[in-house]
């Protein structure tokens, strides 16, 4: 049995988080998703639309997923090495350096492979696409509004 290991936010889900999640399922027979803590977003990207117990829960709903479980803040690793997945997926735009991840799951005796997932292109595939989106729907219906109250 090949067990895949991705992980990321999902803080709003979207398109590309699913097709994420799909391809990575499809490179193995079991999927298991590690969501980051809330600290570790606040760290690395910005401040958490949802907590991360809500998106464990929303992750855990999805089809592709066989299971989700957070993360640690102090050690990436510590996960993987429960887990022991045979393959790690990453996202086409993850800030993780391939040949890092290889050197240090070498270093705690895993042979996990490493793959970068390709590009999917949509409409909104992205957390902060969809946040300048709802931002601009907003910014537009306030000046909709100060006209309406002009009349």
């Amino acid at each position: 049995m090949v067990k895949v290991m991705a992980s990321g936010v999902f803080d709003i889900l979207h398109l590309g988080h699913l097709h994420y999640l799909e391809e990575s399922k499809k490179l193995g027979d079991e999927l298991i998703v590690v969501i980051a803590t809330d600290k570790t977003v606040r760290k690395l990207k910005h401040e958490p639309i949802t907590d991360e117990k809500i998106r464990l829960e929303l992750v855990k709903s999805l089809k592709p997923v066989d299971d989700a479980v957070i993360g640690y803040e102090e050690d990436m690793y510590k996960i993987v090495e429960q887990i022991k997945p045979d393959i790690i997926t990453l996202g086409f735009d993850q800030e993780h350096d391939e040949d890092r991840i290889i050197s240090e799951l070498s270093k705690r005796g895993l042979k996990t492979k490493v793959k970068r997932l390709p590009k999917f292109d949509a409409d909104l595939n992205g957390t902060r696409k969809i946040i300048q989106k709802i931002i601009g729907w907003y910014d537009f219906q306030q000046k909709m509004d100060k006209i309406e109250n002009r009349k």
